[in-house]
C-alpha cells in the first residue's frame, strides 16, 4: 500500500462528493431568492409556492454541505500535513475569511430567513435570504482564491523555502480566479437549472398521468383541480410550469456563459499550465489541429502511443491563442522544457520517503485529462439542448404523457452535475506531478511549486490512511442515502410537502396570501414555520 496513492483517493473521494452539493446550493440559492423577490413585489401566491417548495429542497442540499465540506479542512492536517505548511502563510487569509466571514454570514442570515417567514417584515425577509445567498457566492470566491493560486502563484516571495505572502492584493485578485470565480458560478446555475426543469417536468407529467390535466384540440393544455389531493389545483400548474421554464431559460444561458469564462480559462491554461492543457487536447506533436477522437493505450504514459483519428485543423489555436494559425507546442516538445527547469528526479530529500530520488513523470494521467476536458463540455452541451427542446416541447403548457420521456428528463438532472464533476477533476488532475504548480510564464513567480509527493503528512502510515479512507467513503455513503431520500421524499410531495398550511388553504387564497398578509406562509397565527424548517 501506497500512503500517497490512499491520501489522493481520500482527498478526491470526498471532495468530489462535497462538491455535489456546492454547485446545487449556489445556484438553488440564487433561483430561489429571485422566486421570492418575484413573490414580494407581486403578491402573486404561485412565487410564493415556488419559494417555499425549491427553497425546503435548497435547505436540504445545504446542511448535507456543511456536513460533508467540514471534513474538507481536518484533511489538510490528517493527511495532508506538508502541504499546509508549505501553502499555510498564503491559505490563511482567504480560508479565515471563507468561515470567518463568508460562512458565518451565510448560516447566520439563512437562520433567519427560515425562521422569520412570521417574524420579520417581509423586505427584512427577503435580504436575509439574498445576503444568505451572496454570502455563499463570497465562500466561493475565497476557496477558489486559495485553489487559484495552486494553479497560478502569485503574491509571494520564497523565504527558508517556503512562500510567504508580500502581495494580498495580487493573490485576491489572482487573474486565474477571477476566471474561475464566474466559471464555477455559471456552473453552479446549469446545476440548478437542471434541477428545476427536472423535477417540474416530473410533477406535469404526474398531473397528465392522472388526468388532472388534459389537452385540448387545439395541443394547449386545460389545467384542471384534484379534489382528492391537496395543493392540486390550477395554481399547481402554473407552479411547476413556470419552474419547468425557468430552469430551462436558467440552463441555455449558464451554458452560454461557462463556455465563454471556460474559453478564457482554457487561454490562461495554455499559458500557466501548457502541459495539462496539451495532455487534455492528446496534443502530442507541435500543431494547430484539435483532436475530436484520439486512442491510445489503456494507462500507457507514453505519447507516442496516441493515435488522432478525427482532427480539425485550426481549433487548437483558437483555444490557446484566439487565432487559427499559431502552432501550440505538444507533449513531446514540453517534456523537455519541464525536466530542464524542474528536474529529472525528485531530490534526495527525506521529505519524498520511499519516493525520493524517482523519475518525475510530467505527463498527467492521459485517460482523465482528454476525456475529463470532453466529459464536461459533453454534459453541459447536452443539458443546454436537453433544456431548449423542453421549452418547444412545453410551449403549450404541459407535458406529454410518455413516461420514458419524464425518466430520461429525471435522469437529466444528472448532466450538469458530470460536467462540473468532471471539469474538476480535469482541474486538479492535470496539475499532477505538482499540487502546487509553477508558472512557466512571465506573469506568475518561477521556481514556487511543490510536488504532490512531498506534500503528504510524512507520519501517518498507508493502514491508518486505508482505516480513515473506508470509514470517511462509509459515512459519505449513508449521508447520499440519507440526502437521497429526503430530496425525494419532498420531491415527491410536491409544494404540499413544503407548504402543509394548503391543505386547511383559504378559499381565495389570492387575498391572504401577499406578502406581510395572514396567507400560506405569510403569517397565518395557526401557522408553524417549524413545519418549513424541519
Amino acid at each position: 500500500m501506497d500512503a500517497l496513492e490512499i491520501a489522493r483517493w481520500q482527498f478526491g473521494i470526498t471532495t468530489v462528493y462535497h462538491f455535489m452539493m456546492v454547485p446545487l446550493t449556489i445556484g438553488l440559492g440564487l433561483v430561489v431568492a429571485v422566486m421570492q423577490t418575484a413573490w414580494h413585489r407581486t403578491g402573486n401566491p404561485e412565487y410564493l409556492r415556488m419559494t417555499k417548495f425549491w427553497g425546503k429542497l435548497f435547505l436540504i442540499n445545504f446542511i448535507m454541505g456543511v456536513a460533508t465540506g467540514i471534513v474538507q479542512e481536518f484533511q489538510f492536517g490528517m493527511a495532508w500535513s506538508e502541504y499546509s505548511r508549505f501553502v499555510g502563510d498564503v491559505f490563511g487569509a482567504p480560508l479565515a475569511l471563507e468561515a470567518l466571514l463568508a460562512f458565518f454570514v451565510e448560516s447566520t442570515f439563512l437562520g433567519l430567513w427560515i425562521f422569520g417567514w412570521k417574524q420579520l417584515k417581509p423586505g427584512i425577509h427577503l435580504a436575509c435570504l439574498w445576503i444568505a445567498v451572496i454570502g455563499s457566492i463570497f465562500s466561493a470566491y475565497f476557496i477558489i482564491v486559495a485553489n487559484s493560486w495552486m494553479q497560478h502563484p502569485v503574491g509571494v516571495e520564497m523565504i527558508d523555502g517556503r512562500p510567504v505572502m508580500t502581495d494580498a492584493w495580487a493573490v485576491f485578485t489572482n487573474n486565474t480566479a477571477l476566471v474561475a470565480v464566474p466559471h464555477t458560478l455559471f456552473g453552479a446555475l446549469a446545476v440548478a437549472g437542471g434541477f428545476l426543469l427536472g423535477i417540474a417536468w416530473y410533477h406535469l407529467w404526474r398531473r397528465r398521468r392522472d388526468g388532472v390535466d388534459t389537452v385540448g384540440a387545439d395541443g394547449k393544455v386545460i389545467p384542471g383541480e384534484s379534489a382528492n389531493i391537496p395543493g392540486r389545483d390550477r395554481d399547481d400548474h402554473k407552479v411547476w410550469l413556470r419552474s419547468l421554464r425557468i430552469g430551462a431559460v436558467v440552463a441555455m444561458i449558464s451554458f452560454a456563459g461557462t463556455a465563454l469564462t471556460g474559453d478564457l480559462q482554457g487561454k490562461l491554461m495554455f499559458e500557466q499550465q501548457p502541459m495539462k492543457m496539451a495532455a487534455a487536447e492528446a496534443a502530442c506533436h507541435d500543431g494547430t489541429g484539435f483532436s475530436v477522437l484520439s486512442i491510445g493505450n489503456l494507462g500507457s504514459q507514453n505519447c507516442d502511443d496516441i493515435v488522432a483519428l478525427i482532427e480539425v485543423p485550426g481549433i487548437l489555436s483558437y483555444l490557446a491563442k484566439g487565432d487559427f494559425t499559431t502552432e501550440v507546442q505538444g507533449v513531446n516538445s514540453l517534456l523537455p522544457q519541464y525536466k530542464e527547469a524542474y528536474g529529472t528526479h525528485l531530490p534526495d530529500n527525506p521529505i519524498y520517503g520511499e519516493r525520493a530520488g524517482q523519475e518525475i513523470d510530467y505527463l498527467p494521467v492521459m485517460e482523465v485529462t482528454y476525456w475529463g476536458f470532453r466529459m464536461m463540455i459533453g454534459f453541459g452541451g447536452l443539458a443546454a439542448l436537453a433544456a431548449l427542446v423542453a421549452l418547444w416541447i412545453t410551449r403549450k403548457g404541459t407535458v406529454p404523457e410518455s413516461r420514458w420521456l419524464m425518466r430520461l428528463a429525471v435522469f437529466g438532472i444528472l448532466a450538469p452535475f458530470g460536467a462540473n464533476a468532471a471539469g474538476w477533476i480535469f482541474t486538479e488532475m492535470g496539475r499532477q506531478p505538482f499540487v502546487v504548480a509553477p508558472n512557466p510564464d512571465p506573469s506568475g513567480i518561477d521556481q514556487v511549486f511543490m510536488f504532490t509527493a512531498a506534500a503528504v503528512s510524512p507520519g501517518v502510515s498507508a493502514g491508518e490512511l486505508l482505516a480513515s479512507l473506508v470509514t470517511l467513503t462509509a459515512v459519505y455513503a449513508v449521508l447520499l442515502v440519507v440526502e437521497v431520500k429526503l430530496l425525494v421524499k419532498y420531491i415527491r410531495g410536491g409544494v404540499v410537502s413544503a407548504m402543509p398550511e394548503l391543505v386547511h388553504a383559504p378559499a381565495d387564497e389570492n387575498e391572504d396570501a401577499t406578502p406581510g398578509s395572514g396567507g400560506p406562509g405569510g403569517g397565518k397565527p395557526g401557522d408553524d414555520v417549524l413545519a418549513f424548517a424541519y
